[in-house]
């Protein structure tokens, strides 16, 4: 009986044991306490985006907190959204709507093209296959069906006459398909902390569900213009490289409108438009050690808005 009553003992004492030693019901053994990631926040289409639950490290962090800005221009028409900013230090010098969430048409190509020299040599060869041919919209035009071509010159065909073959091609050369490309996009995005971003498509032809902001194409401007192989391409008047058809060379012309007018200190870097987008322009100048960019969405006159918004900026001390 003595013996039965020393065992009971025992085991009462083990299990008052284990029910102290911690206070906290989540903190164990000293662990750190479970906790859930909240869901992504959703998208307010045309009025921005929700603040991003895990954002990522974008590549130009803007100085959006000023309650005004330096530079103030009556256009007649406004874009719907539009920054003017610093290239380095962020600085925002005029603004207008810049989380406003649009489709931005072939500026989705910066980020094709990104994702492109991250993941593929110069001298790689792109076949021309049957989907590539099948596009719509701009083009190269002449992509010999079958061929395999120099990557670098496809990366040209995409960035200065906005080839939507090449933007298909290239995304099967680096993911085999289409679709897993569109996903590498869009992890990126997230990588960036481009809360507004979303893409469907390599090329940005069609705009459902392709869209972004002023202040994302900012940052992703700074990440195309870091890529040396792609500031080289993106200033570039024209480009005439080898190339498999009669002739032996192709002339590829770039589509900016500060280029194409001879505006002093351009350095890129990519222009769109859709029915839906509009008239796009994402472009940077260089004067003076000073690099500032300016993103215009559905503007009515993106060439001419872009020169008088870069001539105020340059003028600022």
């Amino acid at each position: 009986m003595r013996g039965l009553l020393t065992a009971i003992a025992v085991a009462l004492a083990a299990l008052l044991a284990g029910c102290g030693g911690s206070t906290g019901g989540d903190g164990g053994s000293g662990g750190a306490p479970v906790t859930t990631r909240p869901a992504p926040s959703p998208l307010q289409i045309s009025n921005g985006p929700v603040e991003a639950a895990d954002p990522g490290r974008p590549p130009l962090r803007l100085k959006l907190s000023a309650t005004a800005d330096p530079i103030h221009v009556p256009f007649h028409r406004q874009p719907r959204g539009g920054l003017l900013f610093d290239l380095d230090t962020g600085e925002v010098l005029w603004r207008r709507l810049p989380d406003r969430v649009l489709p931005i048409a072939s500026l989705t190509k910066m980020m094709t093209a990104l994702i492109v020299v991250k993941r593929e040599r110069p001298t790689d060869k792109v076949r021309v296959t049957k989907e590539a041919l099948a596009y719509k919209g701009s083009a190269v035009g002449v992509l010999p069906r079958g061929k395999r071509i120099k990557l670098e010159t496809m990366l040209n065909g995409l960035l200065l006459p906005s080839g939507n073959d090449a933007a298909i091609a290239l995304a099967q050369r680096v993911s085999g398909t289409v679709a897993k490309f569109v996903t590498r996009m869009n992890a990126q995005a997230r990588a960036f902390g481009m809360a507004c971003t979303h893409y469907t498509s390599p090329d940005g032809f069609e705009d459902a569900g392709n869209h972004s902001c002023a202040t994302d194409l900012a940052g992703l401007a700074r990440a195309v213009l870091d890529q040396p192989r792609l500031a080289r391409i993106v200033k570039r008047r024209r480009a005439v490289l080898p190339f498999p058809i009669k002739g032996g060379r192709i002339y590829l012309f770039n589509n900016n409108p500060l280029l194409r007018t001879g505006y002093p200190g351009t350095i890129g870097v990519k222009t769109g438009f859709t029915n839906a987008a509009g008239r796009c322009l994402v472009a940077a100048a260089q004067r003076g050690g000073r690099r500032l960019g300016v993103v215009l969405l559905h503007s009515p006159d993106p060439g001419r808005q872009a020169r008088v918004l870069l001539d105020r900026g340059f003028r600022l001390r």
